[in-house]
This record gives structure tokens, sequence and C-alpha cells, in this order.
């Protein structure tokens, strides 16, 4: 009876499939209270419905973390129905670490975290916010990023990096040009690096600029690598997503009868016919 009542809450919350309809209608259910836990943050901080339904959101809060909190220990407990974490203590060990199971941990912890504490920690409330990492569970477009993030990750660090190096020279040579015009706002090469960030980034806020000629020379400068260098990991991305995409359709099994009365659909008459 334990076993299969801890099998079935595996399938459940671990691993429902699109036939398992009591899986379905529990991830159905998860993400509706993630959107509407979303919903009810950004409520909260318009003061005359906050004060209006103060109590509501109590109630939805305190609902929200129980249910979020069944959720966390049903899937540490179920998870030693897969092979990968049979073991009783090790394996739900290594099933707490994942990133998802991380993801549904801080999604709770904000709430628990003051009443052991046992101080009005409200900076802590902000952290509600997290609970929006669990939607990557259950969406398909996020487990898609990441497993393109995962596949050119090597790729786009290499890019972060060369953006780092050219950050940090274009700032010194910045600092140097305009220190003795600019004594203020060009005063450290720290302080230069937020020009570096605007303008490699191309954003352009126009509160630090160089105004000798070396300066402004410079300036074109970095803003043309910018251009190039924030290109390159939107194209690397653009292609990991297409070849994903193309290896994901070809994977699909190809339909070759019909699923009504089992004919070939070569010699299947047509709708038309």
């Amino acid at each position: 009876m334990y076993s299969r009542i801890k099998r079935r809450a595996h399938q459940i919350v671990n691993t429902a499939d699109e036939g398992d309809r009591a899986g379905r209608i529990f991830d159905l259910a998860v993400v509706a209270i993630i959107a509407l836990t979303a919903f009810a943050i950004m409520l909260e901080t318009i003061e005359p419905i906050a004060s209006a339904a103060r109590g509501v959101f109590t109630v939805f809060e305190v609902v929200s973390v129980a249910i979020f909190t069944v959720e966390y220990v049903a899937r540490v407990w179920s998870c030693t129905e897969d092979p990968a974490y049979s073991h009783p203590l090790w394996g739900r060990l290594r099933f707490a670490v994942q990133p998802l199971a991380i993801a549904d941990l801080l999604a709770i912890l904000p709430f628990y975290i003051p009443l052991i504490v046992g101080l009005d920690l409200r900076f802590v409330r902000v952290l509600r916010l997290l609970r929006l990492l669990k939607i990557a569970r259950y969406s398909e477009s996020m487990s898609l990023v990441a497993h393109v993030l995962r596949s050119r990750r090597d790729v786009l660090l290499s890019t972060i990096f060369v953006g780092f190096v050219l950050l940090f020279f274009a700032s010194v040579f910045m600092y140097l040009a305009e220190r003795e015009t600019q004594p203020e706002a060009f005063s450290s090469v720290p302080a230069a690096m937020w020009w570096g960030v605007v303008t490699l980034t191309t954003v352009g806020y126009g509160d630090l600029y160089p105004v000798t000629p070396l300066g402004r020379g410079l300036g074109t400068f970095v803003a043309l690598l910018g251009i190039g260098l924030f290109a390159m990991p939107a194209g690397i991305l653009g292609s990991a997503f297409v070849d994903e995409l193309e290896q994901r359709k070809s994977a699909e099994p190809e339909i070759t009868t019909c699923p009504h009365c089992g004919k070939s659909l070569q010699d299947h008459p047509s709708p038309d016919a």
C-alpha cells in the first residue's frame, strides 16, 4: 500500500505524461497558482487595494505556500521511485540539489524564514518572486531555452569574456583621455566603466560622455565594437534555437497509418474523394 501510494505520487508530481489526467490537473493547478502569486504581488504594490484586501492576500499566501510545501515534500519523498535516486538518503539529497528542486525550495522559504527567525523581515517577501522560477518545470518553452543555453554555454562564455576584456580596456583608455578634462566624471577606471557599459550596450543614457577629441574618437570606436559584440550572442542563440527545433521535429515519430481505420495513409482516400 505504501509503495503504491509513493509510486503514484511520483507519477503525478515528477513524471506525469499527457495521458495522466491527475498529473495534468496537478500541473495546471500549480501553474495557475504561480500566475496568481505574480498577480497578487503586483496588486499588493497598489496601496488602496492592499489595504482593502489585506486579509484576502494573507489567506491566499498561506494557502499557496501550503500547496507548494506539499508539492515539494511529495517530490522529495517520492523521488526514490526513480532508479537514479533510489537510495533513501543520498538519493533524496541528490534530488534536492537539482536546479528545479532548489527553485521549489526557494518558492516557500520566504514564508518560513520570518517565522523561524522571529523577525519581521519584510524584504524577504520580495523573494516570493522566485516562485516564478517554478514555471520552468511546466513550460516547454522554458525547458527549450535552458537546453539551448546549456548546449552553447562554452561559446557564450567566450563571448562574455571578450566583452569584459573590451570593457576593461575601453574604460582604462577613456579614463586616461578624459581624467584631466572631467576629473569628477572620470575620476577612476571603475567610474569610467559605467560609461563603458552604457556605450558597449549602445544604450547611451547621456549622463556621462567624452568631450575631448581623443575621447570622442575612442567613444565612436567603442560604440561600433558594441554593435558587433552584442550581435554575436544573438546570432549564436538564434542558430541554436533553429537547430534544436529541427532536432525535436525530426525526432517526432512519423504518422504513416490512419488513427481511425489503421490503413496506410498512402492507401487512405483523401477527404475530397
